[in-house]
């Protein structure tokens, strides 16, 4: 019997047609867009002004962007996994509507939450339920709605975050091609520099958390800054070196769209040249759980068969971590 792996086999997003620019920003909050731009690399990001939709809604959109795309029928998929950090409501898992409302009914779903490292960490869930052989085909979704959780009053989170969302459908591959190896980490550590103080069973919600506007997120930016850049960098090299890749080896860094430092400073340590690090964080900000798939998304045309890619990110938790996965098609 031949090894199976499991190979992304067809991409799909979604992003909200409202463009918020730092020019707009400028007439929110005590900032300038050279200010943005030199220090994040972010110039405009899309938001979800409709207030009665929610994750969800970018969900559904990017999945059955990839379903027509591809022209899969959603009866055939066997399993939705549904990373995100905001979703619809507690309690009721966002990703079983989500599958509901496509047609994958057929499917079992759920969500997971690794802050921004979600759609990294789905990456390897999905790809352990292909390889165990009982799955043919798993629909990763990465999606955020975070200018519901976002504070247009705090200067130091509303220019990072944008909504949108991304998918990847995940099949076996019987050529050796798609994921090849993964290195995820997590520090708890990190729990009180980024995060939603309130909502939770910790701090449940009441009328003071609310006044005191403790349902938004918040971070103390140069500590997870710090973090971001070591980690990051720290876990693209091992996955690098573990392989056996120089950085003639990488065809391309796909990674997490926080701040476009962060990700120079990966990609200086992996020594690769700029036209190989993937980039649209000018235009979308940071999406978390979409970031990866947004990239995967707007970059797919220059994807062979057979590339090395290496995807790396960071998140709340603090979560982290890189995978290695060689791409298996080349778009027709």
């Amino acid at each position: 019997m031949n090894t199976i792996t499991a190979a992304i086999t067809a991409v799909g997003a979604y992003v909200p047609d409202f463009v918020l620019s730092n020019k707009v920003l400028e007439t929110l909050v005590d900032t300038n867009d050279e200010w943005i731009t030199t220090r994040t690399g972010i110039k405009e990001r899309r938001i979800l002004k409709d207030a009665d939709k929610g994750t969800s809604f970018l969900a559904i959109k990017a999945a059955q962007d990839l379903i027509a795309k591809a022209n899969i029928d959603p009866l055939e998929i066997d399993m939705v996994i549904m990373a995100t950090a905001t979703a619809d409501m507690p309690v009721a898992s966002t990703g079983v509507y989500v599958a509901t409302q496509i047609g994958a009914t057929n499917a079992f779903a759920y969500d997971l939450q690794a802050a921004c490292s979600s759609f990294l960490y789905g990456m390897s869930t999905a790809a352990a339920y292909i390889q165990s052989g009982r799955y043919k085909k798993v629909l990763l979704i990465g999606a955020d709605k975070m200018s519901s959780i976002v504070d247009y009053t705090d200067r130091s989170t509303c220019i990072i975050f944008g909504d949108g969302a991304g998918a990847v459908l995940f099949e076996p591959n019987y050529e050796g091609l798609g994921l090849q190896d993964e290195y995820l980490r997590s520090d708890g550590q990190g729990r009180d520099y980024l995060k939603i103080p309130a909502g939770g069973s910790l701090i449940p919600t009441t009328e003071e958390t609310v006044k005191n506007r403790q349902h938004n997120i918040i971070q103390d930016g140069k500590t997870v800054f710090k973090f971001a850049v070591t980690n990051m960098a720290d876990a693209s090299e091992l996955i690098v070196k573990r392989n056996n890749l120089t950085n003639e080896d990488v065809d391309w860094l796909v990674p997490h769209q926080a701040n476009k430092r962060i990700i120079d400073a990966t990609a200086s340590r992996m020594n690769l040249e700029d036209s190989k690090v993937l980039m649209n964080i000018e235009k979308f900000g940071n999406t978390t759980s979409a970031t990866l798939p947004l990239v995967i998304n707007d970059f797919e045309h220059l994807f062979k068969k057979g590339d090395n890619i290496i995807f790396a990110a960071f998140g709340g938790g603090f979560t982290w971590g890189s995978i290695y996965l060689k791409w298996a098609y080349d778009k027709k």
